[in-house]
């Protein structure tokens, strides 16, 4: 038995639903990377890359090619953030957390807008790659934002996920991925606090400032391995 094959077989039933070896263990492997990415730690960049590398094999399954495409774009993209905050730490704090712009903001939100129009395009030409074009278009681009904003240190990454979590949540359910359903409902609560827990380090009166509070603080300051 290859293991494609053992990850694409039934974990467990639940409900009437079939759960999957590959659904189950890439959502809890990406669990603990959201959760690694609240403390700042950076296991949670190899923590994404293993969750993208086993999700793959459960968004094929179900034919969602922008799930696929997705966990292509989380193991790129979390080796370039690995990159970032390693240079961030080894550099003394060149990655910051901190609020983007308001340029910066509008660029994540156009250039999410405008591919999420590229991607479902693709797929409505090759109906062969996704079923659900526009929703599984607009989780592969919200997640590359989600992931570009977290490289960069911005608290937008979070507010980014809450908005792929409130697409995610229904189509993996209409979609045979019920644990995955069920981990995004997770991946709220997680988002939520971990918003509250970025945006109290952007309140972190800087050293030797008596009295100031300044927009940014270091990622590496307090990174775990």
């Amino acid at each position: 038995m290859s293991a494609l094959h053992w990850l694409n077989g039934e974990a467990f039933t639940a409900f009437g639903q079939h759960v999957m070896w590959s659904d189950m263990i890439g959502n809890l492997l990406g669990l603990a990377a959201l959760a690694l990415g609240w403390r700042r730690a950076m296991l949670t960049w190899p923590v994404q890359v293993l969750s993208g590398a086993v999700l793959v094999a459960a968004f094929w399954s179900a034919h969602l090619g922008g799930g696929v495409g997705k966990q292509f774009v989380v193991i790129t993209v979390a080796g370039w953030g690995w990159f970032q905050w390693q240079r961030g730490r080894a550099g003394g704090g060149k990655v910051a957390i901190r609020f983007a712009t308001w340029r910066e903001r509008a660029v994540l939100v156009a250039a999410t807008g405008l591919g999420t129009v590229a991607v479902a395009s693709l797929f409505l030409a090759y109906p062969t790659l996704s079923w659900n074009p526009w929703p599984d278009a607009y989780i592969f681009t919200g997640t590359l934002a989600a992931m570009v904003a977290q490289a960069r240190g911005w608290v937008e990454f979070w507010f980014a996920w809450l908005a792929v979590d409130l697409v995610g949540v229904p189509l993996n359910f209409d979609s045979g991925l019920p644990f995955s359903g069920l981990v995004y409902i997770v991946y709220f609560v997680l988002v939520i606090a971990g918003m509250y827990a970025w945006w109290q380090q952007t309140r972190t009166p800087a050293a030797g400032g008596r009295g100031s509070t300044p927009s940014t603080t270091t990622v590496a300051e307090g990174v775990t391995a």
